[in-house]
């Protein structure tokens, strides 16, 4: 069976993540200290240009690392997700002073990046309104600063210890929608109580609301929404698939450790799946290099589609071949993994929504 190895995480971080895995996924004891452990292995550095005191690489680096976080759990991998699409927003946004001061704390992990822009993706394919909206102060011109109201009811990274959250607006005026990245510390800005997920539970994912929030322009990240939103999409996605990429080679790791009778039973159909995900990894990682999802995000949706589904395959296989094993809690992680899999097709956009707008692709193909 041959499938690509987990990435390199350091020898620290690997250590730390598979000793609490276990408890990173069942409570929320340790949700203060994954962002700094990720920090301090530079994994939010990977991708990002070397003069913004990155790493250097691309995008595609940066999806290799969260699949190697998820190697070792999902719910680290989803913080990592969470940051390091947040920082691509920065990299991406034309306001260099909000990216000049936030970004080195976001480097190190000193400060959370939350992407709530799950809720402006489906709008971007015409899945739902904005929930947020913007009211330009009242006389004071639009540059001066906007009164923010809204609520989104799922964000990850909330971290209690600090956070900016990127979210999108309605604007009252007529303007066209626009992007804020909104300080925890902001008055009106409003964290809920985690949310009682039954996995992933120390992701810091919770609700935020505005009540009456006002931001001036120093912490807009576009003014543009749709055309920002279509050159961040490819990202957001593919540093998602990294979290099924990661979980779908540790699955398949399992299975290979089996005893022999177990992967004699099994080989077949561990190697299909093993050649499958090879093939939709670098089915994605070509997309993202050579920007062919800006144009066909239909692709793209496809790709995440077939991962989920890989990954589901994988972890029910992996259960199969831990016989009763695979059902008791414990260091193996099988029980874990099944949780974490679980997880994969809801996290937006769900695969169901992804399945609705390629119905609706085709039709207007075939129309």
């Amino acid at each position: 069976m041959n499938h690509a190895p987990l990435t390199a995480v350091t020898p620290q971080l690997a250590t730390w993540l598979d000793a609490n895995a276990e408890a990173i996924d069942a409570g929320q004891e340790l949700a203060p200290q994954i962002l700094p452990q990720l920090g301090r292995a530079e994994l939010f550095r990977i991708g990002v240009p070397g003069q913004l005191g990155g790493l250097g690489g691309t995008t595609v680096e940066a999806i290799e690392a969260v699949a190697g976080v998820a190697g070792h759990s999902l719910a680290a991998a989803f913080v990592f997700w969470g940051q390091r699409t947040f920082i691509e927003y920065l990299l991406q946004s034309p306001n260099e002073a909000l990216r000049t001061r936030s970004l080195p704390m976001l480097l190190r992990g000193e400060l959370a990046g939350a992407t709530g822009l799950s809720n402006a993706m489906k709008y971007l394919s015409n899945i739902e309104p904005l929930q947020m909206n913007a009211a330009p102060l009242s006389g004071a011109g639009v540059t001066a600063g906007w009164t923010l109201n809204g609520s989104l009811p799922w964000i990850t990274n909330l971290r209690r210890e600090g956070f900016l959250a990127a979210a999108a607006f309605d604007h009252s005026d007529g303007a066209p929608p626009s992007i804020f990245a909104i300080p925890h510390d902001a008055p009106g800005v409003i964290r809920s109580d985690d949310l009682d997920l039954i996995a992933l539970r120390s992701s810091n994912t919770a609700a935020l609301k505005l009540d009456g929030a006002v931001l001036d322009a120093s912490w807009q990240i576009t003014a543009d929404a749709r055309a920002f939103l279509v050159q961040a999409r490819p990202a957001f996605l593919g540093l998602q698939c990294g979290m099924s990429i990661g979980l779908a080679r540790r699955a398949l790791a399992a299975v290979a450790a089996s005893s022999a009778a177990v992967r004699a039973a099994v080989d077949g159909e561990a190697s299909r799946l093993a050649y499958d995900l090879d093939a939709l990894s670098q089915r994605l990682f070509d997309g993202i290099r050579h920007g062919t999802f800006l144009a066909a995000p239909a692709t793209l949706f496809e790709v995440r589609i077939g991962l989920a589904a890989l990954v589901d395959a994988a972890v029910r296989l992996e259960v199969q071949a831990a016989g009763g094993r695979g059902y008791l809690r414990g260091p193996g992680g099988a029980a874990r993994r099944t949780r974490e899999a679980a997880f994969v097709p809801i996290v937006t956009p769900s695969i169901v929504q992804l399945k609705n707008q390629l119905a609706q692709h085709r039709q207007a193909q075939a129309a």
